[in-house]
């Protein structure tokens, strides 16, 4: 099952509604236990098909009958989305999660088909992924260590200071060399790393597990920020923590908003996102000259049409030199 969702975001004042549908209760159980979906992937469904269910509840005065619905109950729902001005990208997210959710239902036989297949929903247009460049991300990755109070500042401010800029240093690092996800790095533990391999075993999406090679400078930088520690982590512990006396793992939240202080910092958008960071790594080692085959395993894709959107950006680079360089171009 391919989940293909980004982050919906609620409104601040909505509370998390209760779930009376006992479907949609099954199936986000489903998710979380024989899936093994992330916490995020979780609440962006739950919250899709919330949505769908307040709808036509409103709309129909009842609750959906999942079995009994057809095209055209979805194609009212698209209208509806449409004339509120949702934008293609979060139409395409609500159907993505009702998709997946009628394959579920035709797994446990509720349904025969699904109502929503071929439905023609509104198309998404070309973006190329955001990434740094080479000196972008040299800039980037020693902000942190300039961020660090001077010598006036009181010591223990200091040197909780000079933990976490160190801590950050190898998160950087070590998103940059593995080109992991952010969830993937907050869930990394002591015993994932292989040192004399110079390997990191990283547990991707759906429970999925892969070898991918680290470099000396992010292990470097890791041995740097745990010997800052009163004690190098070891076996299950978490690689990277949320704070010098804080033994919990980092939260991606955390790293997002810190990410936002280190890019200011050295000049660059403040508002890239860690992802662009994976972005980066994937587009530079294609203009290394990796293979695309290579590229998909290190990031974990299902799909090589999922990585075959980071060729757009070097022949987009190639085409702008040949047409600067090239006296017939």
């Amino acid at each position: 099952m391919k989940y293909c969702f980004k982050v919906i975001k609620p409104k601040s004042s909505e509370k998390d509604p209760e779930i009376h549908d006992r479907w949609i209760q099954k199936f986000l159980a489903h998710l979380a236990t024989e899936r093994g979906a992330s916490a995020y992937t979780q609440r962006n469904y739950r919250q899709a098909l919330l949505e769908f269910h307040r709808w036509h509840q409103q709309e129909r005065q009842q609750p959906p009958a999942w079995e009994t619905l057809q095209r055209d109950d979805f194609r009212a729902y698209l209208r509806f989305l449409g004339r509120h001005q949702l934008g293609r990208a979060a139409i395409q997210l609500r159907f993505c999660a009702l998709r997946t959710f009628y394959k579920f239902l035709i797994r446990y036989g509720t349904v025969a088909a699904s109502p929503i297949k071929n439905l023609a929903l509104p198309k998404m247009g070309k973006r190329l992924p955001k990434f740094l460049t080479t000196q972008q991300m040299k800039e980037l990755l020693v902000a942190p260590l300039k961020l660090v109070p001077g010598p006036d500042a009181k010591d223990s401010v200091r040197r909780a200071a000079t933990i976490l800029a160190h801590r950050d240093v190898a998160v950087l690092e070590a998103i940059y060399s593995c080109g992991l996800r952010i969830s993937e790095l907050c869930g990394l533990q002591a015993g994932d790393i292989d040192w004399h391999e110079q390997l990191v075993r990283v547990r991707g999406k759906g429970k999925k597990e892969r070898l991918v090679p680290i470099g000396q400078t992010a292990l470097d930088a890791l041995k740097g920020y745990w010997n800052l520690l009163s004690q190098a982590p070891s076996g299950e512990a978490p690689v990277f923590f949320a704070g010098a006396k804080k033994l919990t793992p980092v939260s991606p939240r955390i790293l997002q908003l810190r990410l936002k202080k280190y890019l200011a910092a050295a000049g660059l958008d403040p508002h890239l996102t860690p992802h662009k960071l994976r972005h980066s790594y994937a587009t530079h080692l294609l203009d290394a000259g990796a293979d695309l085959r290579s590229v998909q395993e290190l990031l974990g894709h299902a799909h090589l049409v999922t990585t075959q959107v980071y060729t757009h950006l070097t022949t987009e680079r190639l085409k702008r030199a040949y047409d600067q360089a090239h006296p017939r171009a």
